[in-house]
């Protein structure tokens, strides 16, 4: 994959070694660290459209999740525990801290989001400022799986099943299916909303038999241990305390289930929130006013 192209001019280069592996990110900017965290099927690469604004006011760390774009692939366990957006915390939780960053802003897109909110739960005294994108929690999601959600996420069950039926198939034909799925996710239902480059960079990842196994068990991890920690948070009462700010596209994924906003309010106590015109895909869609979102959030 050395071959991709840059698309992050300026900014410089990191591995970083944590309990679930070597984290690969990109760093750059000035100002408070800012932590980024990509979705499924992409990378960290899905931040390129918005990284130079956010980069005048914070000091970015621009990840790539565990078993995702080039950081390590994580060996997994009959409980899928590597993937559990727990462990997947606790991994970016040591990055930042190798890197000098104890206490940090954080916002993640679809299973960055995921990462994101959990991290905000288990580690709240880690963070300044929380911000979601096309999400609401797993826990909700699973609850609200009528037939409607399930065709327009079907790829949580299939995802789900256990290897290697997923593995065997999404191998079959990976570019299928990845233009596929991106496309359907978009507001233009094609992949026009993306920069070709970029598109090369999450094809380059999909392609990797490692990387499709552990997209899947992130997903098994989503079906079980997930929704086990959030059912146990929702039990307890426990939420999210520190300033929230959860964007969501009009035409995406998130509002299809629920109102968003309504939904996070059952889970934080300081939380705001707003559409965005675009599909699941907020910051290639409409980047500038994603990036105004989130600098007006996060004070920028």
């Amino acid at each position: 994959m050395a071959d991709l192209a840059d698309l992050f001019p300026g900014f410089g280069s990191e591995w970083i070694n944590t309990g679930s592996g070597r984290i690969f990110a990109r760093t750059g900017g000035k100002g408070p660290p800012l932590l980024l965290l990509h979705g499924f099927s992409q990378t960290h690469v899905m931040w390129h459209r918005v990284a130079p604004k956010l980069a005048e006011k914070f000091s970015l760390v621009i990840a790539d999740l565990p078993g995702y774009g080039w950081s390590d692939v994580p060996k997994s366990d009959a409980q899928h525990m590597p993937y559990s957006k727990r462990a997947m915390a606790q991994a970016m939780v040591d990055a930042m801290e190798k890197l000098g960053h104890v206490h940090f802003a954080l916002a993640g897109h679809d299973r960055g989001g995921r990462v994101s909110y959990r991290l905000a739960l288990d580690h709240p005294g880690r963070l300044s400022k929380l911000a979601t994108l096309d999400i609401m929690p797993t826990y909700d999601y699973w609850l609200k799986m009528d037939y409607r959600f399930a065709l327009k996420v079907y790829h949580w069950p299939f995802l789900a099943q256990p290897a290697p039926l997923p593995e065997t198939l999404l191998g079959g034909n990976p570019d299928f299916y990845l233009k596929n799925k991106l496309s359907s996710w978009s507001h233009t239902k094609d992949l026009s909303v993306f920069d070709p480059r970029a598109l090369e960079h999450y094809l380059a990842a999909f392609r990797d038999p490692l990387r499709i196994h552990a997209m899947c068990e992130d997903y098994r991890a989503g079906a079980t241990l997930d929704f086990d920690h959030d059912k146990a948070d929702k039990d307890a009462g426990t939420k999210i305390t520190i300033p929230m700010l959860a964007l969501w596209g009009n035409a995406g994924i998130a509002q299809s289930a629920a109102t968003p906003l309504d939904v996070w309010k059952t889970w934080a106590t300081n939380v705001r929130g707003q559409p965005v015109n675009s599909g699941h895909f907020l910051t290639e869609e409409d980047p500038e006013a994603t990036a105004a979102a989130l600098l007006d959030f996060l004070g920028g």
